[in-house]
């Protein structure tokens, strides 16, 4: 591939860059070509040979925008359904497929305003993709009955309180929507719609809405990768011309912005909240509208970093929060722009609305500065870039400037807009749609806490589901269909062969190290101009002491607030105004510097990089507020369900003497004992290159890395850094079953494993190929085949190990509704005591289809490449060391699946826990059949 800067590239490149006879700064194009069938489906193809895959994207016109009042959640139901059959594919349809053909796992998305659906193939599949969109397209509604409804209604509904029911502050959007547009307006309502829509929905319903809106004249094929156009135009026409175009003109929908006839102040005292959150809310302008680009200036000007006016103001003076967050959200129809803050403990919401006014009137006075504007546009286009990076990346571009515009080669204008915000263009918007304007503002508080409120808010109207035993309807789901198969004038049923096997290119990769210990490892790689970096040092959690809980994370986090040299805010403006990223944080085994820049300023990134590694600020005042805002976050984790299952589960799995098994933020006890000395004992003693490596992928040469690197060989001293070891409890010899209570939670997050591997051991990948048809392949895995698609218990469920250097655990884990928790954990044991004598040879023969094919696409990405050099640095895994992975697939027998299930996945030899509603849970998982549930907590319950 040749670079995309400054340079005509021919049509099978990657991006085009070219400078125009009146203009002197580079112009940004994708090359691609568009035709258009006669069904009027628009086909976009761009041809990108740099790694042997291919993308497909099918973005059909349609959200929840084209939706109507008592029937919302349609357009996210279809994009559930579209998955599961169609006439030609059968059962399991295109999640089938993408395991046997090494995809990246279909996927897709729905909007206000559109669905997609997507993924990565190795270009040997590209025939098959194209195939199977098609009948997604036009042979597909025949296969929904009522059964197959009824199921996806409950995996929708469960997707819902996953992602909003069971969550702090999830119905915060829901509140905002109701009250900024009219009860007529195709906003008003959230994507994923009300649970009561969904149970309503009927089989003629759903057909009507496919009849309508899924037709070729409302849709859009990507096709971005390693093709040849030709042959690629080919297959689109024989397996879509056929296909009639929609009986209905669609007609666009009107612009329509949302409409706050007076401010207003609403409430909800959430249950899984722990601290008040004020979210303030203004509308504004519709996606592409030139004003757009200065709102999103306007809003990562007001609340992004140390300069930003309402941090200065409501973080630095009043210390009501450690951040505040503002986003333009810009829709096909209207657009809206909210700032959100979540605060302090106690905090009352009446004094985070005047630190927001104060803050505003700054901006108001001062504005911003040119030196402020160029540093947010360099970051934007190093996002653009880093937007374009991967083959699905610049499909979804394609596909949605074809979808809104009609023209896939906006992005040449998309560019060229948000490079030309001025700093009037930003005043303007402010003025246009801020200032003294209507809003709407809701105070989402913790229960029983409705004082710290704004002052004269009404109750928020938001419909709460009862937890009720055998609630939802039966059905049974493998009832086949039966149906007349749409005609075609060939045999559609007939799977197209596979292309051309494409050969696997592993990266070249290299290695050096400094006089000092640094170990070096890169990958050269100029698709786009951009290089990522990770400076990773051993050691992290481990290195603290039982009683200092939490002195890494704040280190970690400290090294990130200014240098001896630098303040904060100086700091944050020197890496913004590169257009470049650094961050410093900490996991439980290191502490990682990672750094992403456009190559051309690779060498003052780097400047900073070790300016921030080496020569810390250590500010007491920045100490202090990292301080409140670990304790914060460590209370509003007391109340998410998910956080506490994680960390109860570890500590089910390594016991309290393991350092592994406690939360990397610390306890709020040891959080406040922490002395800023502490950390600096830390830093000093541990922070050094004998423990560190340094990755690097990107538009940059070996020698040129290696140069760039001798101030920081002769800065960084070595020290000697002992890493303790932690002994990882050894497997149960009986079950036992954990319950932790989350009053009225509406889902139960399920956490069922045992200590297992290390990814060292011999065992580990075997292990992990074992896994793949268990719960590690997607939807080819029993268990989403039986929690998900068999009895919608689930929006999701998974399996797998998590060994590193040390040994990890495997587990399974679910979110399932409430009212189903003892019928999920019966259905994962019978799973799991059956499988090792129920493997098939067809399971086998998936598993390595799978696992052999997608390794065409291991390695595409940027932070593909930095995973495959963080194995090599870590475990000393040859280069190549996916061959030896595809060696052991390839030699994998059904007796060694068999004997690997029975070793590391025994269900007589697990924890179980489940975190939820114990009032309604804990006594029937005595049914399990494991004895009595140990309750981890008590909770003193509020009676209503």
């Amino acid at each position: 591939m040749k670079k995309i800067l400054l340079v005509f590239l021919a049509t099978t490149c990657l991006l085009s860059c070219k400078k125009s006879s009146e203009e002197k700064t580079p112009e940004l194009s994708i090359n691609y070509k568009k035709i258009e069938l006669e069904n009027g489906l628009g086909v976009v193809f761009h041809v990108d040979k740099s790694d042997p895959v291919v993308a497909v994207e099918l973005m059909v016109h349609v959200g929840s925008a084209r939706e109507v009042e008592g029937r919302t959640g349609f357009a996210h139901l279809f994009e559930h359904l579209l998955f599961l059959e169609s006439e030609n594919l059968g059962k399991g349809g295109l999640d089938k497929m993408s395991a046997r053909i090494g995809g990246s796992g279909a996927n897709g998305s729905t909007s206000r305003d559109r669905t997609n659906y997507l993924q990565t193939v190795p270009k040997d599949g590209l025939e098959k993709m194209i195939w199977a969109e098609a009948d997604k397209l036009g042979y597909f509604i025949n296969t929904v009955t009522d059964p197959v409804l009824s199921k996806e209604k409950q995996v929708v509904k469960n997707e819902k309180r996953q992602s909003i029911d069971n969550r702090p502050y999830g119905h915060n959007q829901y509140v905002i929507g109701k009250n900024l547009y009219p009860k007529d307006h195709p906003y008003n309502w959230q994507v994923i719609g009300s649970l009561e829509d969904l149970q309503n929905a009927t089989l003629q319903d759903v057909k009507d809405f496919y009849k309508k809106w899924y037709v070729p004249n409302n849709a859009t094929l990507v096709l971005s990768g390693d093709i040849d156009i030709a042959q690629a135009t080919e297959w689109v026409h024989k397996y879509f011309d056929e296909i009639p175009k929609g009986k209905e003109e669609i007609p666009a929908l009107t612009k329509r912005p949302g409409i706050v006839k007076e401010t207003k102040f609403l409430y909800y005292e959430d249950n899984f909240a722990r601290v008040p959150q004020l979210t303030m809310v203004w509308p504004t302008v519709e996606q592409y509208n030139p004003d757009s680009y200065a709102l999103d200036v306007l809003s990562q000007y007001l609340t992004d970093g140390k300069s930003a006016p309402l941090n200065q103001v409501l973080v630095d003076d009043l210390k009501l929060t450690s951040r505040t967050g503002m986003y333009s959200r810009n829709s096909e129809l209207a657009g809206e722009i909210q700032i959100s803050i979540r605060a302090f403990n106690n905090v009352k919401l009446d004094d985070v609305k005047a630190g927001v006014e104060k803050g505003l009137a700054q901006f108001e006075t001062e504005g911003i500065s040119e030196k402020d504007l160029n540093r947010i546009k360099a970051g934007q286009e190093t996002n653009f870039y880093a937007g374009l990076s991967s083959v699905l990346g610049k499909g979804t571009n394609l596909a949605s400037y074809n979808t809104y515009l009609g023209n896939p080669g906006f992005v040449t204008e998309d560019i060229k807009r948000t490079l030309s915000v001025t700093t009037a263009d930003v005043m303007r918007v402010y003025n246009t749609y801020i200032k003294n304007k209507n809003y709407i503002a809701t105070s989402f508080v913790p229960k029983s806490n409705a004082e710290l409120a704004l002052t004269n808010s009404e109750l928020a109207d938001v419909v709460e589901e009862k937890i009720v035993t055998g609630a939802e309807e039966n059905f049974d789901p493998k009832i086949a269909a039966t149906y007349e198969k749409t005609p075609s004038t060939f045999d559609r049923s007939v799977e197209p062969n596979y292309g051309e096997t494409p050969s696997l290119a592993v990266p070249k990769v290299y290695e050096s190290s400094l006089e000092n210990g640094l170990r070096i490892f890169g990958i050269e790689n100029d698709e786009v101009p951009l290089v990522q970096f990770n400076i990773t040092i051993d050691g992290g959690q481990l290195l603290e002491s039982m009683d200092k809980l939490g002195v890494a994370n704040l280190t970690a986090d400290l090294l990130n607030k200014g240098t001896k040299n630098k303040s904060v805010k100086e700091l944050e403006e020197a890496i913004q105004e590169l257009g470049a990223s650094i961050y410093v944080y900490s996991d439980v085994e290191n502490i990682t510097l990672s750094g992403t820049t456009l190559a051309k300023n690779y060498d003052k990134t780097l400047a900073l990089a070790q300016e921030i590694l080496l020569e810390p600020r250590f500010d007491e005042n920045e100490f202090d507020l990292l301080k409140k805002a670990t304790i914060a976050n460590l209370r509003q984790q007391e109340a998410s369900p998910n956080s506490v299952a994680r960390n109860a589960y570890n500590q089910l799995i390594y016991g309290k003497d393991n350092i592994r098994s406690k939360n990397i933020l610390g306890t709020t006890t040891s959080v406040e004992t922490i002395s800023i000395e502490d950390l600096k004992t830390y830093y000093n003693k541990y922070i050094s290159p004998s423990v560190a490596k340094m990755l690097v992928v990107g538009d940059i040469s070996k020698e040129k890395v290696i140069a760039s690197l001798t101030t920081l060989n002769t800065n960084w001293k070595a020290k000697e850094v002992t890493i303790p070891t932690y002994r990882t409890p050894d497997t149960p010899t009986k079950p036992a079953v954990y319950f932790y209570d989350i009053p009225n939670a509406k889902q139960s997050v399920l956490q069922f494993g045992a200590p297992a591997l290390a990814a060292t051991d011999k065992d580990f990948y075997a292990a992990s190929v074992m896994n793949y048809i268990l719960g590690g392949g997607g939807f080819a895995s029993r268990l989403t085949q039986e929690l998900r698609e068999g009895k919608g218990y689930t929006y999701g469920v998974r399996s797998g190990f998590s060994g590193t250097k040390a040994k990890g655990a495997f587990t399974v884990s679910s979110s399932v509704r409430s009212n189903v928790t003892l019928e999920s954990a019966q259905l994962v044991k019978q799973i799991l005591e059956e499988y090792p004598t129920t493997f098939s040879n067809k399971d086998l023969e998936t598993t390595k289809s799978f696992l052999i094919k997608s390794n065409a696409r291991a390695f595409e990405t940027s932070r593909a490449k930095l995973n495959m050099l963080s194995n090599i640095s870590n475990y000393g895994w040859s280069a190549d060391y996916v061959k030896d992975q595809e060696n052991t697939v390839n030699n994998m027998t059904k007796e060694q699946i068999t004997a690997l299930a029975n070793k590391y996945v025994n269900p007589n030899k697990m924890i179980w826990l489940v975190v939820g509603d114990a009032e309604t849970q804990l006594e029937r998982m005595k049914e399990l059949g494991y004895g009595e549930p140990i309750l981890l907590n008590k909770i003193q319950r509020i009676k209503n």
